[in-house]
């Protein structure tokens, strides 16, 4: 089994014990530098990293291969990759660029599995008379419709 195999699976036998966290991604460069990236549908804490780097690395025998590994959180400011990541921002405020470039501002109400619903306000010119009136706006916008999705963070 390769060192990959190998973490792959230990990887995984941690995920199911830990059903809060999912795996982003998991990269072995040449020089077996480990690199697992996790996020967490309620965060991730240190502690979560350590538990995971625990669960690789106490199985793994440096004797037999040498290797290198860091755990790491997904960052608030990197782009949303998976349906359950736009789940556990519910509420936030969410910046999407489309594939046809259109860029949507909105906070999620609801995802699932095949797209996101969004709601914001704007302006827009009277049906009748003069000036212009605030409206809601409530879209769905399918996920293979995002070029690029982040959460708007505000302090």
């Amino acid at each position: 089994m390769t060192l990959e195999e190998k973490v792959n699976v230990l990887l995984e036998d941690f995920l199911q014990t830990r059903t809060d966290l999912f795996l982003i991604s998991c990269k072995i460069s040449k020089t077996n530098k480990i690199e697992v990236t996790i996020d967490g549908d309620n965060g991730v804490s240190v502690q979560d990293c350590l538990d995971c780097s625990r669960a690789i690395e106490n199985n793994l025998d440096r004797e037999e291969e040498d290797f290198e590994l860091s755990v790491y959180s997904y960052g608030i400011d990197n782009p949303l990759l998976y349906p359950r990541q736009y789940l556990k921002n519910k509420g936030r405020e969410l910046k999407i660029i489309t594939i046809e470039n259109r860029e949507l501002n909105g906070i999620i109400m609801e995802a699932d599995e095949e797209k996101v619903d969004l709601i914001w306000k704007e302006r827009r010119a009277k049906e009748r008379g003069k000036g212009n009136v605030t409206i809601e706006v409530k879209e769905q916008i399918p996920y293979n419709d995002i070029k690029r999705a982040t959460i708007n963070i505000k302090f």
